[in-house]
């Protein structure tokens, strides 16, 4: 028998080191333009060194290279170009693929301490401070009813064309929760029929709260009552004539619906009980501030530029001549590693805004590339795309992608999207053909659901089986995950419920 012993070998090994830099660059790329903005201006009051980039020449797409777009970082003594993938574009790419790499250890081994300077606090060597303004901070906020409605979204099956259609009507309710937008001008910007965009809306319009999605009050009322099993020939022609029951002609209403004066008095009391405004309950929606952080528009040759929104995109620079000046007149130690500090920070700063810049812009293109028969032909056009493909065509890691596409709006000639709402995952085909949307996948799986009876309950693997024998390769544990998400119920649940209804 071999003895016990302690012994020491050393061996090499990969980590991951979370820098301060690295960490502030990965905070950077999930901020959309607005919330940049207050980022960046916080920056400004701290760091002395830090100065607002006033000049014309705003950082441009180079049309020659839609794919490589050209985009400038200057400061008042040198300009940083990278026009061309080079060298300073490998080292960071390099630092990316490392900080990217995963998430959640990004996340949660990142130190806070990651903001700039304040002079406040000079003989002390100063740090990054993003306490005043976090990411994460506005994650603990209430949830707004947009957030609200597309979580419901996520979980609705639905095709690839109308999930993004779905999306896009979401994001036109206003904040008491209407849908004001006229159908037949969203239909035609999005190339559907009206009919197709009055079906998803019909269903958006069962989602929580009751009555949200509605274009009108009667409608909103409408909602609620049908929710209620309260919507009754009387109760629906006292709905549709809300006007004179705000002139309080209850004759003429009496006489509209049919009833005595006291069941009037009843159903006008049912009518105060309901929710007018049911996107009130909800967290403020930051003003309904989106913007537009890429903008797509079609070149004379058929083709789709893409640029940057440089009206809302911040420009700061560091200012040389001001770094010189104080180094010069700086006296103890502990001032002059604070200013050392200032200028490695401010620096770092514009190399990281210039950097947020490049990748929004390489993905955003790589995605009007990828959906370029959506831009030119509308919803129907949309093909099945993931995070991966985007991000073996860019180079970069599908969790930077993922950064990249949450919360970045594309202004298009058919109207705002969410970067994200251009992917749509896929289930790959048991015969090597083409893979099937998840949307899809979902769909199958709640119908087969829905016709089981008593004694053919599908356990999750009898699912599996049945997709398999269809075609659609998928495994137990995204089935069962599927399910979850569409608030099914187990097998054994499920039988349970039909032996109680038989």
């Amino acid at each position: 028998m071999a003895g016990l012993g302690h012994k020491l070998e050393a061996r090499q090994g990969q980590g991951l080191v979370m820098t301060p830099q690295l960490q502030q660059a990965i905070k950077l790329l999930q901020l959309n333009n607005i919330e940049l903005a207050e980022f960046v201006e916080t920056e400004l009051e701290r760091n002395p060194l830090l100065e607002r980039d006033e000049r014309s020449d705003a950082p441009a797409l180079d049309e020659s290279a839609p794919a490589e777009p050209s985009v400038k970082a200057k400061d008042s003594g040198d300009e940083l170009s990278f026009d061309a993938p080079g060298k300073a574009d490998e080292a960071f790419d390099a630092d990316t693929e490392a900080m990217y790499s995963d998430s959640k250890a990004d996340m949660a081994g990142a130190d806070t301490n990651t903001g700039a300077v304040d002079w406040s606090r000079a003989g002390s060597g100063g740090s990054f401070n993003h306490s005043e303004f976090d990411a994460a901070d506005h994650a603990s906020r209430e949830k707004t009813l947009h957030e609200h409605l597309h979580d419901q979204l996520a979980d609705l099956a639905l095709q690839p064309a109308d999930r993004l259609i779905a999306a896009h009507l979401i994001d036109l309710a206003d904040e008491d929760g209407y849908l004001r937008a006229d159908l037949g001008e969203t239909a035609e910007r999005l190339g559907v029929t009206r009919s197709e965009v009055e079906a998803v809306l019909a269903a958006l319009q069962k989602f929580e709260p009751t009555g949200v999605m509605a274009r009108s009050l009667q409608e909103c009322l409408a909602l609620q009552l049908k929710e209620r099993d309260r919507l009754d020939p009387a109760m629906a022609a006292l709905v549709d004539h809300l006007p004179l029951l705000a002139k309080h002609d209850y004759a003429g209403l009496k006489a509209l619906c049919g009833v005595d004066a006291e069941d009037l008095e009843d159903m006008i009391a049912e009518l105060k009980r309901l929710t007018p405004k049911p996107g009130l309950g909800f967290g403020a929606d930051g003003a309904r501030a989106v913007e537009a952080d890429v903008m797509v528009r079609e070149r004379p040759d058929g083709g789709w530029a893409v640029e940057l929104n440089t009206d809302t995109l911040p420009r700061v620079l560091m200012n040389n001549r001001y770094a010189a000046q104080i180094s010069k007149s700086a006296r103890s130690d502990d001032e002059k590693v604070f200013i050392s500090q200032c200028a490695q920070n401010a620096s770092w700063l514009v190399k990281s805004l210039d950097q947020r810049a490049r990748t929004i812009l390489k993905v955003a293109s790589e995605i009007v590339r990828q959906q370029d028969a959506f831009f030119a032909k509308g919803v129907a056009w949309l093909r099945p795309l993931n995070l991966k493909t985007v991000a073996d065509a860019v180079g970069m890691h599908e969790s930077t992608v993922s950064r990249v596409t949450s919360n970045k709006y594309m202004a298009t000639p058919r109207g705002l999207f969410e970067l994200k709402y251009f992917f749509t995952s896929a289930i790959a085909s048991a015969d090597g053909g083409e893979a099937y949307s998840a949307e899809a996948v979902r769909f199958r799986i709640k119908a087969m659901i829905e016709t089981e009876t008593v004694d053919d309950v599908m356990s999750d693997d009898k699912i599996v089986e049945r997709l398999l024998a269809d075609g659609v390769d998928i495994a137990r544990r995204t089935v069962a995950k599927y399910r979850e998400a569409m608030n099914i119920p187990s097998s054994v649940k499920r039988r349970r419920k039909l032996k109680g209804m038989n």
